[in-house]
């Protein structure tokens, strides 16, 4: 990604400190134990090792570990029986989800051949479990169990693992980048309009605001030449031009592009919400020819560019960017009665990750609804499942999130330079639309290829907001 960030996970264990001396052979079992726990959680995070505990000091000196961090999750190992208090002070002043690992040791027991320390130490699994969810629950805090088995490997708690670190690293994102306001939403769409300030209380996102008078001097100083050359070269690979695309062509883009990336790059910008309403003349018009490519361009880095000013949609492109690798600005386009689909999709900047052949770009003499023209683009997303999410408020500022699993299906699209997905939904189209609306989401929302929902669930925990389910 164009700016890098890495979740930071609070790992420990626990074990109930009178076994041990009780059973010394307990140590070195629950060591080795913890030391294959450990390398379950993907290199791609941070961990923040809090340890083996059993006492109430070893829990709080992994919590002062944990605070110190600023950890994005923490996730829990049961070793064993132990009380609630080798868990409570690790997590008492943290507000992020608890994911409580329940896994043992041993598929099955030899029941004959068990002793006391070898049930304790690899077949004790569910009696700490509940103790542990009771008095998260008084404490407040929010809370997940995974349960499996580490004999043979278990690809269940693997997958529950991994999904929890990406949903993590959606958080870390939101707290260390931020967001780019360019302009102001496109006048009149009030469902987008939205309150920075109660943004970052509640999502973590801080908002940097920029005029287009700024931007339209972006590139000025890019004297780079190998630097435009090169990047010139990626938008060629990346489309396909009508008309035939060359360096010459694209060099203006270019710069613009390199200069965007380094601008990212010293802002720390991972969103950005735009939309320009003036005249589109001299520098202006220059820039606004190209912004839909040159968008794309950051998009296909991990930049989340949305359109029309959509402060919410940017946040929902980047969840699943972060997530599944893909994030696409989408909305409703037209139903397909006769073949009960929906066509959704959106002109401008988009996501080439998610498309299976190379999008192209054309030029129109008008934007719809909007100053200007320019190049278009326009990407062709796989086939097969797809996930949409949106993201929304209540009238008290809440956030609430929107999502719905579907099939991308072949069949013809419109041809006016827009991206365009034939989705079909379990509920049929008709009554897609209507959970959909009635859900309340803003007008646009993000599409990514695979089946998400079950991380975005776990996204929504974190952030401790609600969920919606249209269909899976």
């Amino acid at each position: 990604m164009l700016i890098e960030t890495k979740a930071r996970i609070g790992v420990f264990s626990i074990a109930l400190g009178a076994y041990l001396p009780q059973f010394p052979s307990l140590v070195p079992e629950f060591e080795a134990q913890y030391d294959v726990f450990r390398k379950t959680i993907p290199e791609t995070v941070e961990i923040v090792d809090g340890g083996i505990v059993t006492t109430k000091e070893l829990a709080q000196a992994a919590g002062d570990k944990f605070r110190a961090a600023d950890v994005d999750l923490v996730i829990l190992q049961l070793l064993t029986y132990a009380t609630s208090y080798n868990m409570l002070p690790a997590v008492r002043d943290l507000d992020v989800p608890v994911v409580l690992v329940n896994v043992q040791k041993k598929k099955a027991p030899d029941y004959e051949n068990t002793d006391t320390a070898t049930w304790l130490g690899e077949l004790y699994a569910c009696g700490a479990v509940g103790e542990m969810v009771a008095d998260l629950e008084r404490a407040g805090k929010r809370h997940a169990v995974i349960t499996g088995v580490v004999e043979g490997g278990d690809p269940g708690v693997q997958t529950e693992i991994e999904e929890w670190c990406k949903a993590a690293q959606v958080r870390r994102r939101f707290r260390d980048t931020n967001l780019a306001q360019i302009g102001r939403p496109y006048p009149g769409m009030m469902d987008l309009y939205i309150d920075e300030t109660n943004l970052y209380h509640r999502m973590f996102l801080y908002t940097k605001q920029f005029d287009w008078e700024k931007m339209w001097a972006i590139a000025d100083d890019i004297t780079d030449e190998d630097a435009v050359r090169a990047k010139a070269q990626d938008i060629l690979d990346t489309f396909d031009i009508e008309g035939g695309g060359t360096i010459e062509k694209v060099w203006e883009m270019a710069k613009y592009v390199v200069a965007f990336e380094q601008w990212a790059q010293d802002e720390q910008i991972a969103f950005v919400a735009s939309h320009y309403d003036g005249f589109a003349q001299g520098k202006a018009g220059v820039l606004d020819s190209m912004l839909i490519p040159a968008f794309s361009m950051l998009i296909k880095q991990g930049v989340a560019c949305a359109v029309e000013g959509d402060i919410k949609v940017a946040m929902a492109m980047s969840i699943l960017k972060t997530i599944s690798g893909t994030g696409q600005l989408s909305e409703m386009y037209s139903i397909d009665f006769e073949e009960d689909i929906c066509i959704i999709g959106h002109s401008g900047s988009g996501d080439a990750d998610i498309s299976a052949r190379k999008p192209a770009m054309k030029i129109v003499p008008v934007f719809h609804g909007k100053t200007g023209g320019g190049y278009l683009t326009q990407f062709y997303p796989h086939l097969g499942p797809v996930t949409y999410l949106g993201i929304t408020q209540d009238k008290d500022g809440h956030f609430k999130f929107v999502a719905a699993e579907g099939i991308n299906e072949a069949g013809p699209i419109f041809t006016f330079g827009d991206t365009n997905m034939r989705t079909r939904f379990s509920c049929g189209a008709r009554e897609f639309c209507n959970k959909w609306s009635e859900a309340g989401p803003t007008h646009h929302m993000a599409a990514a290829s695979g089946k998400h929902i079950d991380t975005i669930l776990k996204v929504a925990k974190i952030f401790d907001v609600p969920v919606d389910i249209i269909t899976r």
